[in-house]
């Protein structure tokens, strides 16, 4: 079996096991939370991979702390939570939460600062030969310093807002992921402390007003630190250290119990911001009386401390990855190709009807999919719309207006939308409301459930009878990651699939019970016990000495049912490949 990454081997040299029952050795399966990390180790690779060029390793590391934002504001929050609760139970891999949260912290830790080596040895230089810049003070002109603080007094300081710490001044409940100075002072020698946030409604790269050529930027926390005596008239500044918090945000809602989901999802949004913390970002340098305090308020432990040699936060590096006039720093932009079928759009029915289309994106391109759902908007033979949306992209989503302006066409249209779509919950409640008002028939999903399926259903007269159209697909509809991302849609007009679409959003919006599906495999209605049987197919088939080949692309592979039915597959003589883009608790290369 071949990963898409290269995982631990097995702690211990194992014997091949003897019968899929016996596949419960905890040498057998790979923590999911420490998969996770080699798998945005391989998004690392891809920022150091001396074949690509600067801005896309710019680009990747950005990425990298990205993912990892995500990754501790879920996944380890989820681990401390169990720790906290002093739950002991053993997961398929054999670790309790404490011992997974001990290996996740070393392995973070030491994901962390191959990052920052990566920026200070090479990323660093590299930027500099272009004439991009981040400069320290020291690297300033007398005149650059002059420029930069009238910056500060007219763009910065009218924003900014100096939280004291005292008996009066409880330490402030700080937002997820912003970043803050941390001021110890003096008056009176007395010791004080207080925090300033560093506004997110600015960008952190300010310009440097400079005769020099090539682009040089002063970092805003920088600029806020250097004039932070300001805020504090009166007072010494004794040290100044920028930091960062991350919060739980995993949203858990009791479903059942929710009378309206939509306000019960907005009233979760605004508390995901004041969430218990769990880590903290600090610089390498930063006082250890600053930190101890910060630990101390936050309920924090060491291991919970990122100490960082440079900025705090790499996701501010896509605005260097995107500046103008740096194209020959990035890859050259990729032009999807429209399939021939595709030259006649008015024609997009007939072709459907004329044969299946499958799609592969983004190589590919996705306009197909926006134009099936215009012509099913404007085009006045079509009755009737559904589709679910799971996340559709911020700004003008044209898939959403399709479905709006079909409504005020009297098309019957229907909208399930996933309010759970993690991270796009507040998105996608502004695009459940556009489309409430415009005439959509909003639905909300299934109780204790997220509806992943990215499926449409349009139901067209023609010459007297109905048909149906479907467009199947994995990814999301979403212009804007169908450029970037990998994914299958399928146009299609084959009844076996249109019926069960019919079925599926029936099932979905109505209260009909599980359809007799004709093609469909849906979670958690059979899909696993299904999956396992195409494996004890291909098992039996190797046994009785016939051709026996799976391959399987997926998301990630953390169902251990399926894990034990692919090794005991691969243990029969079935050639197994498994592609997966992420999670995979299946450890490969195991001897028998």
């Amino acid at each position: 079996m071949q990963p898409a990454f290269k995982q631990e081997p097995a702690s211990v040299p194992l014997e091949a096991p003897k019968a899929a029952a016996e596949f419960s050795s905890p040498d057998l399966y790979i923590n999911r939370e420490l998969s996770w990390i080699e798998f945005n180790a391989k998004v690392m690779e891809e920022a150091e991979d001396p074949s690509n060029r600067l801005l896309e390793k710019v680009k990747f590391l950005s990425i990298t702390s990205s993912n990892f934002d995500e990754f501790f504001m879920i996944r380890v929050a989820g681990v401390k939570r169990q720790v906290a609760a002093g739950v002991e139970e053993r997961g398929p891999d054999g670790l309790t939460p404490t011992e997974q949260f001990a290996r996740i912290s070393a392995k973070a830790h030491g994901l962390v600062g191959r990052g920052y080596k990566l920026w200070e040895r090479e990323l660093v230089p590299g930027l500099s030969a272009e004439g991009i810049e981040i400069v320290s003070r020291e690297g300033l002109e007398r005149e650059e310093r002059q420029a930069l603080r009238k910056a500060f007094s007219d763009q910065v300081f009218p924003i900014l807002t100096p939280l004291a710490i005292d008996p009066g001044h409880p330490f402030p409940h700080l937002l997820n992921l912003s970043l803050n100075l941390a001021v110890s002072l003096e008056r009176a020698g007395k010791p004080l402390l207080a925090v300033v946030q560093v506004p997110n409604v600015l960008s952190r790269l300010v310009p440097v007003p400079s005769g020099k050529s090539g682009r040089r930027f002063f970092l805003l926390e920088d600029l806020i630190a250097v004039h932070v005596n300001e805020l504090f008239p009166g007072v010494k500044v004794r040290a100044v250290a920028p930091f960062r918090v991350t919060r739980d945000s995993d949203i858990d809602i009791a479903e059942a119990e929710a009378e309206d989901l939509l306000e019960t999802i907005e009233k979760e949004l605004r508390e995901r911001e004041w969430g218990r913390a769990v880590r903290l970002e600090v610089p390498q340098g930063a006082p250890t009386e600053l930190v101890e305090f910060l630990i101390s308020a936050m309920g924090l432990s060491e291991e919970d401390v990122y100490r960082v040699d440079g900025p705090i936060d790499f996701t501010f590096l896509r605005e260097i990855a995107n500046l103008p006039g740096t194209e020959h720093l990035k890859d050259p932009p990729h032009v999807p190709v429209v399939p021939p079928r595709f030259a006649r759009p008015a024609a997009l029915f007939d072709e459907i009807r004329r044969g299946d289309i499958l799609l592969h994106h983004p190589y590919e391109s996705f306009s197909p999919v926006i134009d099936f759902i215009n012509r099913a908007a404007d085009d006045p033979q079509v009755l009737a719309i559904k589709q679910t949306l799971y996340r559709t992209g911020g700004g003008d989503s044209p898939i959403v207006h399709a479905l709006e302006r079909a409504a005020l066409n009297k098309k019957q249209v229907t909208a399930l939308v996933e309010l759970k779509a993690r991270f796009d919950e507040a998105n996608n409640i502004i695009w459940a409301r556009a489309l409430e008002e415009a005439g959509v028939h909003v639905v909300y999903g299934l109780i204790g459930l997220k509806t992943h399926g990215k499926i449409t259903l349009v139901v067209r007269r023609e010459e007297g009878v109905l048909r149906r159209y479907v467009h199947l697909a994995t990814g999301n509809y979403n212009p804007g990651t169908a450029r970037g991302y990998t994914d299958l849609g399928l146009l299609t007009a084959n009844p076996a699939i249109t019926d069960d679409a019919s079925d599926l959003f029936n099932f979905l919006t109505g209260y009909s019970t599980e359809p007799a599906w004709q093609r469909f495999m849906c979670a958690p209605m059979g899909l696993e016990d299904n999956l396992i049987r195409l494996i004890e197919a291909e098992t039996e088939n190797a046994r009785a000495g016939k051709p026996a080949r799976i391959i399987a692309q997926m998301n990630a592979l953390a169902r251990t049912r399926v894990i034990r039915a692919l090794y005991a597959a691969s243990q029969a003589g079935v050639e197994i490949d498994l592609i997966v883009r992420g999670i995979c608790m299946l450890r490969p290369g195991i001897p028998g």
